[in-house]
Order: structure tokens, then sequence, then C-alpha cells
């Protein structure tokens, strides 16, 4: 449409006048299965809200007052096909597709058909799924592991929930790892979900598996290609890892793979938690359609999200890993930047609180107990008192137990060796380990948890007020007070005292 910007504001005004009269026969809206809305086609055609409104005789200004400037984003609300006759849909919103309420959709649709171990597991869910959605902006790629302990927690119910949702999906129980790899290998990458995870992981297959841990554990921050040589074209090529990834099985991911990410432990439900069930043919249309709105939210504001520094309440790898999921909870606003940030702290900490130790953290653990108070102690003493732990695993680690070569072995990683010192008898000289030797490394890998500072015991009074202390008086065991004592005798009393 070119020419006088009055004249085609003019036609245009005609045009959407004209757009109730009859073709064919048939009105317009019964062609189109509604009224037209003038607030859509504005901004379609990318004139200022509200010229539609104008009188056929009146003459319009090229420069709109700033309360119908021009649209530069669509409207807040997606309209559905009205009934001839009603009201124009724009008065009666069906779906939003932006700020809190599409993430309160999200939430709505999980617990309808999951139910999640607690309140920061599904706001975390939530902000993941939304954080899909907007990948080219983000510089890492968090991680969601589903873990049970048993069958039948809800863990695949929830990735299927997950796929519904998320950014272009790609789902699998079992894939070569040149497979992912082309699959991944784009800027606009998938969002890579694997069921049965722990038959890939677990037991003698995660031997197997390697590179794909590799794969995963790369993919978390961007700029991290795998380079390959192609014969065909007799040159190096470099394909790309970065994509954001779901992980849902039985038994505790490899502990790589869980520092990136964020992890979720189902559990049954218990008796009086319902969900409905899910069906991908009946509910997956409407799982998507959200899934859409949330594209469009999200990908108007990349430019914004990329330059996204969000306040952490975490540091380090967390931080990392929890970053989009804040940034795209600060972009929602009401009160899920507060809700995003608890969620961060709480499911970091219980994913701290139950993760295995590795071998080396757990020795040096365990010799922090053994040393006990003593400054050196030989190597044979260490080893006994490593071995005595029944819940250990020194006393059949390696097959036939912790020897002194395995023992420095594992300890070397640490700067720490074992040095000749003289004990007293009936040890003297032998080769041992100093306590000061391992000081650093029990303050980095393993520090003590700090004492609660002590509390003096304080009793409970119902009151609110000062309990006032004075004039109190003391007894004597068995004393009586003068409440309890009987009244003094009569003066014409007689008899003997």
């Amino acid at each position: 449409m070119t020419g006088d910007p009055l004249n085609v504001l003019e036609l245009f005004a005609g045009i959407t006048r004209r757009l109730a009269t009859r073709k064919n026969g048939m009105n317009i809206p019964d062609l189109i299965g509604g009224r037209p809305n003038p607030q859509w086609i504005e901004w379609l055609m990318g004139f200022p809200t509200g010229w539609t409104d104008l009188a056929h005789s009146a003459t319009p200004s090229c420069t709109p007052s700033p309360s119908t400037s021009a649209a530069s984003s669509p409207p807040t609300t997606i309209p559905d096909r009205s009934p001839v006759g009603e009201e124009p849909i724009m008065t009666k919103p069906h779906r939003v597709i932006e700020g809190p309420a599409i993430l309160d959709r999200l939430h709505d649709v999980l617990t309808k058909y999951v139910v999640l171990p607690s309140p920061e597991a599904l706001d975390a869910v939530v902000l993941w799924i939304a954080a899909t959605h907007a990948q080219q902006a983000w510089a890492h790629a968090p991680r969601l592991v589903i873990r049970a302990p048993e069958k039948r927690c809800g863990k695949s119910r929830l990735l299927d929930v997950v796929e519904g949702t998320c950014c272009n999906p790609l789902i699998t129980v079992n894939a070569s790892t040149a497979a992912v790899y082309r699959s991944i290998g784009s800027d606009d990458p998938p969002t890579l979900l694997v069921d049965e995870a722990d038959t890939i992981f677990g037991g003698k297959a995660a031997e197997t598996n390697e590179e794909l841990r590799g794969l995963l554990n790369a993919g978390h921050q961007r700029n991290r290609p795998t380079i390959r040589w192609d014969n065909a074209r007799n040159r190096v090529e470099k394909i790309a890892t970065f994509a954001m990834a779901a992980l849902a099985g039985i038994g505790q991911m490899p502990d790589t793979i869980e520092d990136r990410a964020v992890v979720v432990r189902m559990r049954r439900r218990a008796p009086g938690e319902t969900v409905a069930p899910y069906r991908h043919r009946r509910d997956g249309p409407a799982l998507r359609q959200l899934a859409n709105d949330l594209s469009v939210w999200l990908r108007a504001s990349l430019p914004k999200l990329e330059q996204a520094e969000p306040v952490m309440p975490l540091e380090d790898r967390a931080a990392d890993t929890w970053e989009p999921l804040i940034a795209v909870a600060d972009l929602a606003g009401g009160d899920w930047p507060d809700r995003g940030r608890h969620a961060a702290e709480s499911l970091t900490a219980e994913r701290d609180s139950n993760t295995v130790a590795s071998d080396r953290i757990r020795l040096l653990t365990d010799c922090r107990a053994a040393f006990g108070a003593a400054e050196a102690i030989p190597t044979s003493m260490l080893l006994d008192r490593l071995k005595t732990d029944p819940e250990a695993p020194w006393s059949e680690y390696g097959g036939t137990g912790l020897t002194p070569m395995r023992l420095g072995t594992l300890l070397r990683e640490y700067d720490i060796r074992p040095d000749t010192i003289r004990f007293p008898q009936p040890v003297g000289q032998a080769k041992g380990y100093r306590r000061a030797v391992f000081g650093d490394a029990w303050q980095r890998y393993c520090p003590e948890p700090e004492a609660e500072p002590y509390q003096p015991y304080q009793p409970y009074h119902s009151s609110s007020e000062a309990v006032r202390l004075d004039n109190v008086v003391r007894l004597q065991p068995y004393q009586a007070t003068l409440d309890e004592m009987p009244p003094p005798p009569a003066a014409d009393a007689t008899g003997t005292a």
C-alpha cells in the first residue's frame, strides 16, 4: 500500500467500515466466523491504535497523540472467533500470552496432571519449561533431572507434560551419541528429553555411554563444540552441543549431570492425592497451544533476556544453572521473582544434602574423624581406623581393601603426601601423615558445619508482659506457705500447743 498517508488512511478506514456489507449473498462476519476486530487489523497493518474510529469526514492527523501512539507489540490477548451479533472479542479476552498470567496457566496445567513433591519444585519446572522457549538468549542450558526411588512415581507423566509445553521437543528412550550430536547442532536447538535415563547411565551401561555423558556436560555451556574429522569433505567439523535437556529415571543420575541440573525428586502419590488422566491425542493440542503462547511472549523479549543479569541467590555453577529461570521470573513479574529465587535456594540445598560424596571427599571426611586430636598418625593406624567403620567402603575398597598405595593415590589429588615421622615408642620412626597437610583440603572440600550458637534456656511464659521477680519467697523443702498454714487459735482457747 503506497501513496499519500492521508489517502491510505481514508481508504483503510472505509474498508473497515464496509466489512459488514454483503459479499456474494453472505455477510462478511458469516464468512470469517465472527465480527472483525479493528484493533488487530490496526496492529497487523502497522497503524496507530484508534485510527479506524475516525469519522468519514474527519481529517486525520499525521502525529498521533500519546495515548494513540503506534503499536509496537500485539495485543496481550489472542481473540477467538465470536458468534455474529456479539461484541468484539477484545472485550472478552481468551488467553493471556505475557506476564505472570501465562506462567500461572502453565502452573495449573502441571498440577492438573502431576503431583510434584513441593511448591518449590513445581515453580522450578514451570520456569524451566518457559526457559526452553528462549534458548537463544542463554549462556548456559540448565538440565532438568526428574528422578524417583521407585517406579510409578510420576516421572514419565511429568516428562509427557514437559514434552507438550517445551520448545521443539526431541524425546527418546535411547539414542546413539552421533544421532544426538546431529540433532542438537543448530542455532535453534531442540529440547532434548531422555526417558528411562537410568538404563543409559546406570550399572554397566554407564561405562559404554561416557561419550553421551560428556556431551550433556559440555552442552551446559555455550561455545563448547565437539570437533570431528569429516572424511568426505576432508576437513575438521565443529558440532554444537548447546541445548537444554531433561532426563527422567530411577535413582541418581551421574553427579556431573546433577551438578548442572535442576533436580526434582518425585515420589508416589499419597492416598487422597488425585490427578487427571493424560491422553496425548486429547490433551496434547491444548499443551502445544500453551507452548506457542510461551514462544510468542518470550521470543518477543529475546534482546532483553540476552542482556539480563538477574541478582542471584546462588554462586558458581548453581548460579549459572538457575540464571535463565530467574531471568524468566523477573521478566514475568508479579510474585514470580520471589518464587523463583526461593525455589533456587530450596532445591539447590536439597540436592546438595542428598548428593552422594565422591570417594575422595568421603576419604577426606573419614580421615578427619580418624585423626581425632592427634597432630600426626602412622599410615598403618590411619588405615586400621578407616577400615573399622562398618558404613565406610574402605574395608572392601578395590576388592581387597584400602592399601597404603591406594590411600596415597587418592590423597595425592589434594597435594596430601605421607612423610617419614618419628612417633613415640613403641611405633618409632614410620611413614605417616601430618594433620597440617590436610587442613587446606578439609577447609575447601569438606568444611565442618558451623556449630549453632549457644542459646540459654528461657522458660516459657504465656503472658507477653515481663515477669516480675521481686518479692519472691524462697521456700525450704516441705515448708508450707503462709496461705496453707492453719489460722492461729482463739484467745480463750485452752490446751497445750
